[in-house]
């Protein structure tokens, strides 16, 4: 355990210990496994975990390239389906003529509910069309009681229709950066140009996340495939990690979304 707990963040310990409980059930039952929507560290830390083991995983979010995705845990002799990730794919219904929804609006209205966040995935915004991907054993519970957004009256369908969903409409482009080190606030600092002093400051103003979640230190270092959020700047990803220069500067290849 401590062996494989050293490659990761100390916070990040709690999530790793049930990854591997999940391996774990797997290797004594000999029988596939289910994860809820995780993000993209938490799925590359499954990932890596299960490197370790004989075990196969695979991965399923519906929407085509779902940030987060729902991950089985199989082993070898089983061979996975797309029904085998119980994900329901739902239309939102509202008076689009009046007013215009995002995707904050309908992640708060889906957390006011008490669903953990696990239970869903992907919420893509379309035009003048809104849809979520959601565990099955939500679908009565979403049609029941998925009645506004906001002010917003709204119901809810479901859509089995692939053709149908909303396609991502993300682009991201590749960068090198060199810098001295992964500090969050020398890596801002580089992806936003600006000086280590107003990244700092951006980072303690709780302006910048890294995976989702506000990171008010500096200090913090990142790993590969991590997410970041600068207010202001925009969404980077740490694609890679490319080694060292002969300075000793770290080469980071950083997607940015345009």
């Amino acid at each position: 355990m401590e062996t494989i707990l050293q490659h990761f963040r100390k916070d990040e310990q709690p999530f790793i210990e049930m990854a591997i409980g999940w391996i774990r059930e797997v290797e004594d039952s000999y029988a596939p496994k289910l994860t809820g929507f995780l993000d993209p560290r938490q799925q590359f830390i499954v990932e890596s975990l299960a490197r370790n083991s004989m075990l196969l995983v695979g991965s399923y979010g519906a929407f085509a390239e779902a940030e987060r995705q729902r991950i089985l845990i199989y082993p070898d002799y089983y061979v996975p389906e797309t029904d085998d990730y119980q994900i329901a794919m739902f239309n939102v219904k509202y008076a689009t003529k009046f007013l215009k929804l995002e995707h904050k609006d309908i992640l708060g209205s889906m957390m006011s509910l008490g669903i953990d966040r696990a239970k869903f995935g992907d919420i893509r915004v379309g035009d003048d069309e809104v849809q979520f991907a959601v565990a099955n054993e939500l679908k009565d519970y979403m049609t029941a009681n998925f009645l506004s957004i906001g002010k917003a009256k709204v119901t809810v369908e479901e859509n089995n229709r692939s053709e149908d969903w909303i396609a991502t409409t993300d682009s991201w482009t590749e960068e090198m950066h060199i810098v001295s080190s992964l500090r969050l606030d020398t890596v801002i600092a580089a992806l936003a140009n600006i000086s280590r002093q107003k990244a700092a400051s951006l980072i303690h103003g709780d302006k910048v996340k890294v995976n989702w979640a506000v990171r008010d230190q500096p200090a913090f270092e990142l790993q590969e495939l991590d997410m970041l959020s600068v207010r202001g700047s925009g969404r980077f990803k740490v694609m890679a990690i490319e080694g060292r220069t002969r300075k000793d500067k770290i080469r980071l290849i950083i997607g940015k979304l345009e």
